[in-house]
């Protein structure tokens, strides 16, 4: 859940994330009415708005289309995990319909009901006195092998009290440090707990390569390989100072280009 408490016990928040605008107004026309208290912080249209807008408002509850752009709302349910309540707004699906209810999370099917919502909203009001169940296995059963396996998109770090999601596109190169991870992006960098070996293995192989046992850069981010003084290859960088040192166990790969 998250670590910073509600201001206000008494007027929880929502977020809805829905892609189609006439969908959306009614749902929150519907919320104003069946439950006043609720207090709607903001609505968002795709899978990249939805993750800026949970780690900006940090909403106790979060309606949530599984069918938005990408990164659909499966991959933003993962990247809720416990931090709050989530209905699913979807079409009928047997299979996702059988997971919901055996997870005990709450759904919405589309066309909703004014009568279905307010079964929802009553469970809701039940559900926020306790912690909300972690999505993470919900969204393994839900989703495809194939797309199980998918590469990261987005990392998140600890800034002050807040979480910042960065995109792993943002990214030009992780570099371990001592007890973290550091990572540099074009024109700041932030320190994450998650390990270079745990990185590396949610990571395109493709676009981001191990340059040395302590460092892997963004191919994108690459300005020019070139040998130093000592002859020792570097990677210099499209949109940092740094030269990155490539280590002789992994010049192979750049001799191959």
């Amino acid at each position: 859940m998250w670590s910073m408490q509600r201001l206000s016990e008494t007027r929880p928040t929502a977020l809805i994330v829905e892609d189609e605008p006439a969908l959306c107004d009614e749902l929150h026309e519907a919320l104003r009415t069946l439950w006043p208290e609720l207090h709607i912080v903001a609505m968002a249209q795709n899978g990249l708005e939805a993750l800026r807008k949970i780690t900006e408002y940090r909403p106790d509850i979060i309606f949530l289309d599984i069918q938005i752009p990408e990164p659909n709302g499966l991959d933003v349910a993962r990247f809720i995990g416990d931090r709050c309540h989530v209905v699913f707004v979807t079409a009928y699906d047997a299979h996702a319909v059988d997971a919901f209810e055996n997870g005990a999370v709450d759904y919405i099917l589309k066309p909703f009901s004014d009568k279905r919502l307010a079964v929802t909203v009553q469970r809701l009001k039940k559900k926020l006195a306790h912690s909300p169940p972690d999505l993470v296995s919900l969204v393994d059963q839900l989703q495809e092998p194939g797309a199980r396996s998918r590469h990261l998109r987005w990392i998140t770090a600890a800034v002050g009290k807040s979480l910042r999601m960065i995109m792993i596109d943002e990214v030009v190169f992780f570099q371990s440090d001592q007890k973290y991870t550091r990572v540099a992006l074009a024109g700041s960098e932030v320190l994450i707990k998650k390990s270079l070996k745990e990185l590396l293995t949610g990571l395109d192989p493709e676009q981001f390569w191990q340059i040395h046992r302590s460092t892997v850069v963004n191919t994108l981010e690459i300005s020019s390989i070139e040998p130093n003084i000592a002859g020792q290859l570097t990677v210099r960088l499209k949109n940092r100072r740094e030269q990155l040192a490539v280590s002789e166990s992994f010049v192979k790969r750049f001799r191959q280009m």
